[in-house]
């Protein structure tokens, strides 16, 4: 019999490509989500099939499922700045009394569950690149602390209830990442440039854009995640792709892939936005043998022809979606 896995988030970005992923693998997937950032046309191929199940629902409150659960993928939360400024509490509740759910879920069901934390958890970083060991520099209490504590937090829920209750637990620490389905208009540095080209604007760079980023495509982390989930590994293993570069570069990259003549603009940079971020993968090449393949001219071209596919009214500056009209605060 095929295993059964729940996936959470699973209308958003990385949690459609790994519900595609593992009803390719031969699983029974249980897809969930609310639809808060998620977007329906990303799952929308899979409703037919007979091995995929999808269940509305705001994970933040009681989680009943009566069929057994072998494996919880936890991918529910905003993402982004603009969706967690907008929504901040619900960002806390998310990560907090969603992944407490789950985390009781997996029990009830003997399941193994892996949680999607994030680089964020290493907040503006004194170490360069960033190790699973380093403990970060957070502000708890600036604007992105909404998103960076939550996550912080959910780590530690999760190794509180593999220690007390023996839960079988997995984290991956979650670097930039981009690929088709992304919303254009998250905010994020790759839809936020792609966006504006498509739009004929000029790309806005934040500050000097001497800041660095580091950008894996998303097949690559979803093949990460997948052999993180059967790994032996309970300790947090960063994944992303060590390829860093400037946000400028990176800009200009951009303006050269969509062939137009655009110019760059400076803007201030937003407060907590943090300069470098760079994961040191080691520990993933070694437990996982994983390390990131498709370079970035290769994924910046697939990402880039996906986005000039979509509607006109995804190409808007502004997600138009009132957020306090579909959660309880």
């Amino acid at each position: 019999m095929s295993k059964t896995v729940l996936i959470t988030g699973a209308a958003g970005f990385l949690g459609s490509h790994l519900c595609d992923r593992f009803i390719a693998e031969g699983f029974q997937v249980i897809g969930m989500d609310n639809y808060i950032t998620g977007d329906q046309d990303n799952i929308h191929h899979l409703f037919d099939l007979p091995n995929f199940e999808f269940i509305e629902h705001d994970v933040t409150n009681y989680i009943d499922i009566v069929k057994p659960v072998d494996y919880i993928l936890h991918f529910a939360s905003p993402a982004s700045p603009i969706d967690y400024l907008k929504i901040p509490i619900q960002t806390l509740k998310v990560s907090s009394i969603g992944t407490h759910n789950l985390l009781g879920l997996a029990k009830a069901k003997n399941a193994r569950i892996l949680i999607a934390s994030t680089s964020e958890v290493y907040g503006d970083p004194l170490q360069h690149p960033q190790k699973e060991d380093y403990f970060g520099n957070v502000s708890v209490i600036g604007p992105r602390g909404v998103y960076d504590e939550a996550k912080r937090f959910q780590e530690a829920l999760t190794m509180a209830y593999h220690r007390f209750h023996g839960l079988q637990t997995r984290i991956a620490r979650i670097f930039n990442t981009y690929g088709p389905r992304m919303r254009l208009n998250d905010g994020r540095v790759i839809p936020a440039f792609m966006g504006q080209v498509l739009r004929g604007e000029d790309l806005t760079v934040f500050g000097d854009g001497s800041q660095t980023r580091s950008f894996c495509y998303v097949d690559d982390l979803i093949e990460g995640i997948y052999r993180l989930l059967f790994s032996d590994h309970i300790l947090p293993v960063n994944l992303g792709n060590p390829d860093e570069v400037t946000i400028k570069t990176f800009a200009k990259e951009i303006i050269a892939l969509s062939g137009s003549a655009h110019k760059i603009k400076h803007q201030p940079l937003p407060e907590g936005d943090p300069l470098k971020r760079q994961p040191d993968i080691s520990l993933a090449k070694k437990i996982l043998n994983w390390s990131p393949f498709i370079q970035r001219t290769e994924g910046m071209y697939k990402t880039f022809n996906h986005f000039k596919g979509v509607s006109k009214s995804k190409l808007s500056k502004v997600e138009h979606k009132d957020f306090k009209k579909h959660i309880k605060l």
